[in-house]
C-alpha cells in the first residue's frame, strides 16, 4: 500500500469533516476508515483483526496548538506504545484497542491543523518502536511469554514500559519530559534563546519517528512545500 495514497485519503476524510479516531482496514487494494464502535462490533470474534493495518487520529475543528502541529508524535506517543503492544500479540486490560491483538498493524497516522495548514504524519510502527527501544523494553517487562487466552497486560506493566521509554535521552540528549518543557517554553512562552535546542530536537524527532509528513493548505487543499 502506497503511503502517500494513505495520507491523501486521510486528508480527504478530514475535508469531509470526519474528526475522530479510526481504524484503517485493508481489503485487497482498497482502504477504509472504521470508527471504534463499528470496528468492535464487527470484530467480536477477531474476524477483522488481520485486516487492520493502521490507526488514524484526526483532530482540529479549531486551531490545534502549534506544538501539536509541528510535532504530532510527541503528543500522541502513548498511542504508539499501546498500538505496538497490540501488534506484538498482547491485549491491554482496559482494551483501548479491543480484545484481540492486531498483528498486521503497520501505521500510526495523526492529522493536526494550525491556522490554514493541515499536517498529516504517518509513521511505521516497527520503525518507531525500534528507534524508541520499545522492542527491547516490551520484551524485558513482559518477558518471552505468549499471550494466553483471556490474559491481559495490566496497568502496572504498561506503566513500567512507558516510564522506561520516557526516561531515555533520545532527543538531542533530552528525555521526553525535558522535550515537553523545552517546546512549551519556546513556542508558548516565547523563549527564543532555545531555538538551537529546538532545532536539534526537531532533527532527533525525524530520526526517531521517520515520519512521512505532508502539509496542506486548508483553503486550496494543495500541498505546501516545506
Amino acid at each position: 500500500m502506497d503511503e502517500y495514497r494513505i495520507v491523501e485519503r486521510v486528508k480527504d476524510w478530514y475535508r469531509e469533516g470526519e474528526l475522530a479516531w479510526y481504524y484503517l482496514l485493508l481489503n485487497g487494494n482498497r482502504i477504509s476508515f472504521v470508527p471504534p464502535p463499528s470496528f468492535h462490533e464487527s470484530n467480536k470474534q477477531g474476524q477483522i483483526s488481520d485486516r487492520t493495518i493502521g490507526s488514524v487520529y484526526l483532530i482540529g475543528t479549531i486551531d490545534d496548538p502549534i506544538i501539536l502541529f509541528e510535532f504530532p508524535m510527541f503528543d500522541n506517543i502513548m498511542d504508539i506504545v499501546q498500538l505496538y503492544i497490540y501488534k506484538r500479540g498482547y491485549v491491554l486490560a482496559d482494551e483501548p484497542y479491543g480484545r484481540y491483538p492486531l498483528p498486521n498493524l503497520k501505521y500510526y497516522i495523526c492529522g493536526a491543523r494550525h491556522e490554514n495548514r493541515l499536517a498529516v504524519e504517518l509513521v511505521d510502527l516497527d520503525v518507531a518502536a525500534n528507534n524508541l527501544n520499545l522492542t527491547k523494553i516490551v520484551s524485558w517487562v513482559l518477558g518471552p511469554k505468549l499471550l494466553r487466552e483471556n490474559e491481559m497486560i495490566e496497568d502496572d506493566d504498561l506503566d513500567k514500559i512507558v516510564d522506561l521509554m520516557r526516561s531515555q535521552e533520545l532527543f538531542a540528549g533530552h528525555t521526553l519530559d525535558d522535550v515537553d518543557d523545552i517546546l512549551y517554553r519556546y513556542f508558548v512562552q516565547n523563549e527564543r534563546e532555545l531555538s538551537k535546542e529546538v532545532f536539534k530536537i526537531s532533527q532527533a524527532y525525524q530520526q526517531v519517528f521517520r515520519p512521512n509528513r505532508v502539509v496542506y493548505d486548508t483553503k486550496t487543499w494543495r500541498l505546501v512545500l516545506m
